[in-house]
């Protein structure tokens, strides 16, 4: 666990360095609250969607990346021999919607997300409300495991209220009620119908780097899996903000990292990984 802290304390101040040029050209600064400007810089907290959309005719482009199990230890490289990608692409259709489309690893995911805001905190307003849709596509499965299987069990579900209030110009908090449903699920391990509740938030400690947060409560109580619990760094950059992060729900599919948590930070069974989001 000291050694992968080491590792992201190194890698993170080599990469502020590197960006100094471009970072000059930055100024995130306010000297007070706006209550338009966004609570969160990235269109995720940790792992978990923020109330942040993409702006109308831009294109995402994401690259997630989770390693193994970093208590591993040096047999597997502290979880580099071990990792779960996700790719994918998000585009602004306007200022309030946004649709997404990715593809990760493990389990050989596919995921379609739609996400539009509600309403927008104002001088009237006290919260940002943004809903968050998401129809999954599991193509790992197969007729060898599941003689009858039919294309609508590889479906599940997510549905997300994400409601966020701007505090200041350093403070941003979040409450996401969740609802999940799965057509095919192994019932003494997980319910069919899951329901969940967020809070993460983001804390910015200098002009170009907040600290967040998040952690989601699963009130199904048959899980045989854990509550995820994230930490990690935004990195702001002239084209792209980079997160750096420890979890302990390796997928980084929206439905598998809520419902399929398996590590235990107790006993330091936690993932390290990065979101990097490029803008078009």
């Amino acid at each position: 666990m000291t050694k992968a802290l080491l590792f992201l304390s190194i890698f993170s101040s080599g990469l502020a360095f590197a960006q100094e040029d471009l970072l000059k050209d930055i100024d995130t600064i306010t000297t007070h609250t706006d209550a338009s400007q966004p609570a969160f810089k990235a269109l995720q907290i940790v792992t978990g969607q923020s109330t942040k959309l993409a702006a109308k005719k831009e294109w995402y482009m994401i690259v997630a990346h989770r390693f193994g199990d970093v208590s591993a230890g040096f047999k597997d490289f502290f979880g580099l021999d071990n990792a779960s990608t996700k790719l994918g692409v998000i585009y602004g259709i306007s200022d309030g919607l946004s649709v997404s489309l990715s593809r990760e690893t493990n389990m050989k995911t596919f995921e379609g997300a739609a996400k539009y805001r509600l309403i927008r905190q104002d001088e009237n307003f006290p919260v940002d409300i943004v809903g968050y849709n998401v129809m999954g596509v599991n193509t790992e499965i197969d007729k060898d495991t599941y003689p009858h299987l039919r294309f609508s069990d590889r479906l599940s579900y997510l549905t997300q209220a994400l409601i966020s209030r701007r505090f200041s110009d350093k403070l941003s908090l979040q409450l996401t009620p969740s609802y999940v449903h799965k057509n095919l699920y192994e019932p003494t391990i997980e319910d069919k119908n899951q329901f969940l509740a967020g809070i993460g938030g983001r804390y910015k400690i200098s002009k170009r780097v907040s600290v967040n947060a998040e952690y989601f409560v699963n009130f199904d109580n048959h899980s045989f899996y854990k509550n995820p619990l994230s930490l990690g760094v935004d990195i702001e950059t002239g084209g792209h903000i980079f997160q750096l992060l420890f979890t302990n729900s390796q997928i980084n599919s929206d439905i598998g990292y809520l419902t399929n948590a398996s590590g235990n930070w107790g006993k330091g069974h936690i993932f390290f990984g990065f979101n990097l989001y490029r803008v078009f």
